[in-house]
């Protein structure tokens, strides 16, 4: 009689490292430690970034706009570059905690101390340029695709129940939104009425944020579990037999021949990167165009309304997206939500400023936005198991990094988008913030921020409107996903 087959020993075997989620279904639990206070955690300081990085750089750290609009710019390139790298990295991790969970761990060091690095900034001149470039860097193309690409990809290898799934991908956007009204409604106050005249307040403030991340990765890690992983590991133990991970080239040709996945993937382009253009303009919208006398012209207070009339209607959302899904079908609520986001932002556009009409267009806009910020990972995961069936491999790894990268990417494409046209329209940034109340913009920079932050989503979401219309793959998704599992032999 041979002897068993030892489980060789690793960190990934250790008690410490053993995910505490021992159930088959998704229960709360995991969905509340795991799904949302994690990664509000981790995203806290990108939902921070979004907000006022720019007015941090242009006001605080006094960069020209120019150089800010070229930086972010090149960067694109090794941040995209960087989620394809993670992408494959995590394909090819074969650990009995999973293949994203451990990286999701490492990013509890990496995403923590990157995102204090542009607060410490001890040069001047050029070298503070050169600081500034490598710091961005750092956290958008090395620690945040790290952390992301591992988060997204979560919400596929977690279970292959659609609803749970779906409920899932919920929370997770739930907790991305929730860092941007942090960074939208919160944030902003902060900064009118401390960090300007305080700005030697950024880093202890940022330290805390800091701290707090690598908290809640830590528990995230703890409370997740990747069932479709342990799936295709046959006896689930690091050293027996396992499933082959997909060349990067079989990736690539099963992906590419899917329809439903391009439309996913144009429709998340469309809707993430008009988000990100209209997320990097707000706090210029709120001062310079938003009419803040009822506020004395506090435009902290101007972006908190703005940000509170946005996140009330999609807290409320957050009851009934799922369920809704459920009933009706992801595509129907979600093309729903995209007109009534048309229609708010229509709203909003044509309100002259007034703060009345532009926080109602704000509302409504962000209520139909709704099921899309909600559904789109359970999307996505629902496009990874049509092509895993008509294809016979999984392709989380590449799609969940190609996802990553166009969040990560938005972000610095669209404001360097953002910072090019304020360059061109010449945008004055206040010299000192105690004069900014009486400064004022030219017309024509005025103009850029309203379309900036309120006409380029806007139809945006007409276009996933019409996407909306053709994307259809949920449609045999259960047949599919049983013959999925006939192969398997379940």
């Amino acid at each position: 009689m041979s002897a068993a087959p030892k489980t060789e020993k690793s960190i990934w075997t250790s008690p410490i490292a053993r995910s505490r989620i021992k159930s088959p279904d998704v229960k709360m639990p995991e969905m509340l430690i795991g799904y949302l206070i994690g990664p509000f955690g981790a995203l806290l300081s990108s939902g921070i970034f979004t907000s006022v990085l720019n007015k941090y750089l242009t006001d605080v750290l006094v960069l020209d706009p120019a150089f800010l609009s070229g930086l972010q710019l090149v960067s694109t390139i090794f941040i995209v570059a960087a989620n394809l790298i993670v992408g494959q990295l995590i394909e090819r991790t074969h650990t009995m905690a999973g293949k994203a969970r451990p990286w999701v761990l490492l990013s509890a060091l990496t995403l923590s101390v990157a995102s204090l690095l542009m607060f410490v900034v001890p040069f001047e001149g050029i070298a503070k340029m050169v600081w500034i470039a490598i710091a961005y860097n750092v956290y958008y193309a090395v620690a945040f695709p790290i952390y992301n690409t591992a988060n997204s990809t979560l919400v596929p290898v977690s279970t292959r129940n659609s609803q749970q799934r779906s409920t899932l991908a919920s929370f997770t956007n739930i907790a991305g939104l929730g860092v941007m009204g942090v960074g939208s409604m919160i944030f902003p106050i902060l900064l009118s009425n401390v960090l300007d005249p305080h700005p030697n307040l950024w880093f202890p403030v940022m330290l805390g944020v800091a701290i707090f991340t690598a908290l809640t990765i830590i528990l995230q890690f703890q409370f997740t579990r990747e069932r479709v992983t342990e799936e295709n590991m046959k006896g689930g133990t690091e050293n027996q037999e396992k499933t082959a991970a997909p060349s990067l080239g079989d990736q690539l040709k099963a992906v590419t021949a899917e329809k439903w996945w391009w439309i996913v993937i144009v429709f998340y382009l469309c809707f993430q990167w008009s988000g990100a253009l209209k997320n990097g303009s707000m706090i210029y919208f709120c001062q310079w165009v938003v009419d803040s006398t009822p506020f004395n012209g506090d435009y902290g207070m101007v972006q908190t309304v703005l940000a509170v009339m946005g996140a009330i209607p999609m807290a409320i959302a957050a009851v009934f997206v799922v369920p809704l899904a459920n009933k009706f079908g992801k595509r129907q609520v979600v093309f729903v939500g995209m007109v009534i986001g048309v229609i708010g932002g229509i709203i909003a556009g044509m309100a002259g400023g007034g703060i009345v009409l532009t926080a109602v267009g704000v509302a409504l806009k962000c209520l139909g936005s709704s099921p899309a910020a909600y559904l789109i990972l359970a999307m996505l995961a629902d496009v990874i198991d049509h092509i895993e069936y008509t294809s016979n491999i999984r392709t989380d790894g590449l799609t969940m990094s190609i996802y990553s990268s166009a969040m990560v990417a938005g972000t610095p494409i669209m404001n360097a988008v953002f910072m090019a046209i304020l360059a061109a329209v010449g945008y004055q940034a206040p010299v000192d913030p105690a004069a900014a109340a009486t400064m004022s913009q030219t017309v024509n920079t005025e103009v850029a921020i309203g379309i900036s932050y309120i006409w380029v989503e806007t139809v945006a979401y007409a276009i996933c409107a019409l996407l909306m219309l053709v994307w259809t793959v949920e449609k045999n998704l259960p047949e599919e996903q049983k013959a999925i599992a006939a192969r398997k032999g379940k």
